[in-house]
């Protein structure tokens, strides 16, 4: 993942950093996750990085959760219906994870960040398995939240702890 932030950061070069980690955050794989890496990396204070990054992350989701069945239906028909065969795979493998414990499940998904998982996914199962919006609104706005702290203590938090001990 680091690689792939690095090759954003390199290509987005000569923008503002805020910016940069906006579009970061925007991005399926990297959101919240690949934002805060970055912001770190850029040298983007986290009180200023944070709110960027959640809203960056944040901002596709209610519109995954109200039309992704639709655009799915309709590109099925497409030469896209590989694609979106994969996506309702990754889609169902998630929503094993999640079905056990419904929104505190799916509020998991989203805030402990490991591959695969975070608000892009677990937006696509809670619009595919029909949870009711205001329910994975609050569980995904949860999850972020969670998500959010985890990795800042890992994006600033480590590396100053780091840098204490060896100074």
């Amino acid at each position: 993942m680091e690689g792939l932030i690095q090759n954003m950061v390199s290509a987005l070069s000569g923008i503002p950093a805020e910016l940069v980690i906006f579009i970061i955050s925007l991005c399926p794989i990297l959101e919240l996750r690949g934002g805060l890496i970055a912001a770190s990396l850029l040298g983007v204070d986290m009180w200023r990085a944070i709110p960027i990054c959640i809203i960056g992350n944040i901002l596709p989701i209610p519109f995954i959760l109200l039309f992704i069945e639709t655009i799915f239906e309709k590109l099925k028909n497409t030469r896209f219906v590989k694609m979106i065969n994969k996506l309702e795979e990754k889609a169902e493998k998630g929503a094993q994870k999640i079905m056990k414990h419904k929104n505190f499940g799916l509020f998991l998904f989203v805030g402990i960040p490991l591959p695969g998982t975070g608000a892009w996914t677990g937006s696509l199962v809670a619009a595919l398995f029909h949870f009711k919006l205001k329910d994975a609104c609050l569980s995904i706005l949860g999850g972020l939240i969670l998500a959010t702290a985890i990795m800042s203590f890992i994006s600033y938090g480590i590396p100053y702890l780091v840098s204490m001990l060896a100074g």
